[in-house]
């Protein structure tokens, strides 16, 4: 079983993710196999917010270089979750406004 903290692996702090807080939408790094429904339930329960909407991507392999030696990167998943409009701010991305 899964906790909620499993499923939140960290803030993706771009400049795009940025801009998307004005608008109540916060980024985060999950895992491939998360769901939907775990991540709205895991932000809802970690940070005390209400969830309208779950948007995933899944970021694919790039390659990369160095020297002579080629590789590529891991597989990952990013999740934007928008929050209802009378729902509070998350705290932790307040500092970064």
């Amino acid at each position: 079983m899964k906790s909620v903290y499993d499923i939140i692996r960290e803030p993706v702090i771009t400049e795009a993710s940025i801009n998307n807080m004005q608008d109540k939408k916060y980024t985060f790094k999950v895992p491939t196999s998360a769901s939907k429904t775990e991540i709205k339930t895991a932000v809802e329960t970690i940070f005390g917010v209400q969830v309208e909407k779950v948007f995933t991507i899944t970021m694919k392999r790039k390659t990369k270089r160095v020297g002579y030696h080629v590789g590529k990167t891991s597989e990952w998943k990013k999740a934007i979750v928008k929050l209802t409009a009378d729902s509070k701010t998350i705290e932790f991305f307040d500092s970064l406004m």
